[in-house]
């Protein structure tokens, strides 16, 4: 019975017709242009009297009501997110009547939050599967803990790579998962939006929300943020705790802050970080790395000055795969210079052919072993959940094959990863054979030249700054000459957010690249994305 009625309303979702619709860009009473605003600018206007917390979230409703439907970003919207605007409009009218202001930039923000970091309300935690519908989290993720003390306004889950992508080798396209569908790129009909934290980056790049919050493992944060041309931020593995976060690596998983701004991205991660005792080991090893008073002291238009950055351009400009990112790496690179940055040219991390390659690496033996160590534990840790481990996802998805195996789509890594048996000797060999091609490799570039940031076009390095958890930020860079979106990467040794940070807000504030898609310059609903 279940089956049958969500077999219909798949068909419903498909068969809805869009009516023409012009999306409003601005409050019309007091005419605050809210698409593309940032967090300062939505805080002046509330504190202008120009604008509401419930008129935020109910003009991002409206847009995901409008654009959701064709894009398939958000899994859910969250049935209580007007109550949370109303109570934080509320808030500040009593901040207001006392003379004081919020004392956080996220009070009364719209967030929309991966389907894979858990929330103790009405929205499912699925990682975009329907085998995870109905189970019950025993208490919110700790970063979704923290955004809600913050004031922040749950708006939603945002769609992702089913499981992480850890299904199957090829035939599953990033983007797509059972619960929504096809995740769409914004700005380039039939463009990867890539993944996992596809939705998280959609809904950022189409002005769904105004900032959201995605995972990565090896490239979900950085990848998405390039495609979509918006900023994203990989933190050190541990400064933000995976607490109440559907696992894959503990090594290497991290939680991370997405936004169409440096600085909004940063107003977010500094309510992000911290030591909690669900992830005891990384969050206390990596609270060190926390600046006394947060990041946002860090957005410096002069933060590239005297900082050496090392760039690599083979093999990643070949792996973009953009006849003009050369030039553009160039044009950008004396951007730099001028701003005072010192550039470290042609350089190329040692074994990155090997490092590239997770079969030869080490990082599927690795990645498939603590998938499901990790999952299991997580399924155990559930209140109930129709599901309890890996094998039973799998027979889950075998007898509902129409909902979560259409066209085909497989899971043959599940079954890989089911036949593992924990960390054995293989695994253990595995892991450190990734932990000495970091350190003979990236982290051996980083010391060798003396560099604060290595530079480069795309997402492809992410690989190299995966296998022990170093952090990484992307900001839009340009757009191909069918007009897909690519980013310009920024990535250090573990606790360089604050030099990183620096560097990338330099660089915006030099270059303003980023541009919002065409689907809304034609400001109809149902124009052909990168058709208009």
């Amino acid at each position: 019975m279940a089956i049958a009625i969500a077999s219909f309303c798949i068909l419903l979702f498909q068969l809805i017709i869009i009516v023409p619709v012009v999306l409003p860009a601005q409050i019309n009473a007091h005419d605050f242009v809210i698409e593309e605003a940032t967090i300062e600018a939505v805080h002046h206007a509330f504190a202008e009297n120009k604008l509401t917390s419930r008129q935020l979230v109910e003009y991002y409703l409206n847009r995901i009501e409008i654009l959701n439907p064709k894009l398939r970003a958000v899994i859910e919207v969250n049935p209580d997110a007007l109550n949370q605007a109303e109570v934080a409009d509320s808030e500040r009218e009593r901040f207001k009547e006392a003379g004081v202001f919020p004392n956080s930039f996220l009070h009364g923000i719209p967030v929309l939050l991966k389907d894979s970091i858990a929330t103790k309300d009405n929205l499912s935690t699925s990682a975009g599967s329907y085998a995870l519908v109905g189970a019950v989290v025993p208490r919110d993720a700790d970063v979704a803990a923290r955004l809600r003390n913050a004031g922040a306004v749950i708006l939603g889950k945002a769609s992702m790579d089913e499981w992480y992508g850890v299904r199957s080798f090829t035939s599953i396209p990033s983007g797509w998962c059972a619960r929504s569908g096809q995740g769409i790129n914004p700005y380039v009909k039939g463009g990867s939006p890539c993944g996992s934290s596809s939705g998280s980056a959609i809904s950022v790049a189409a002005n769904m929300v105004m900032v959201s919050i995605g995972t990565e493992t090896d490239g979900s944060l950085i990848c998405p943020g390039s495609y979509n041309s918006i900023v994203s931020i990989k933190p050190t593995v541990g400064l933000v705790s995976r607490g109440g976060v559907i696992p894959m690596s503990t090594r290497q998983d991290t939680v991370g802050p997405m936004g169409r701004t440096v600085a909004d991205v940063v107003y977010l991660l500094d309510h992000m970080v911290g030591y909690d005792t669900r992830d005891h080991e990384a969050t206390s090893e990596a609270a060190a790395f926390i600046p006394a008073g947060g990041y946002t002291k860090f957005l410096n238009e002069h933060g590239l000055k005297g900082k050496r950055l090392g760039v690599l351009r083979n093999p990643f400009l070949e792996l973009l795969n953009i006849s003009s990112g050369a030039a553009v790496l160039d044009a950008h690179l004396q951007i730099m210079r001028e701003k005072g940055a010192i550039i470290v040219d042609n350089l190329e991390i040692p074994n990155i052919d090997v490092i590239l390659d997770p079969s030869q690496s080490g990082e599927m033996v690795a990645l498939l072993a603590e998938f499901k160590l990790n999952l299991n534990n997580y399924l155990e840790e559930l209140t109930s959940s129709p599901v309890k481990s890996l094998s039973d996802i799998i027979i889950f998805n075998q007898n509902h094959a129409v909902l979560e195996m259409p066209r085909g789509y497989g899971q043959e890594l599940f079954i890989l990863s089911n036949l593992t048996n924990g960390i054995d000797d293989a695994v253990q060999e595995a892991i450190q054979k990734l932990n000495t091609l970091s350190e003979q490799g990236f982290e051996k570039l980083m010391s060798d030249y003396g560099l604060d940031s290595v530079v480069t076009l795309g997402s492809e390095i992410s690989t190299a700054l995966a296998f022990k958890g170093f952090p990484a930020i992307t900001v839009p860079a340009g757009y191909a000459s069918d007009g897909m979106p690519f980013g310009i990467f920024f990535g250090g040794l573990k606790g360089s957010e604050p030099t990183l940070i620096q560097i990338a807000y330099a660089f915006e504030q030099a270059t303003h690249i980023r541009k919002p898609p065409s689907l809304f310059t034609c400001n109809q609903a149902t124009s052909d994305i990168g058709e208009c």
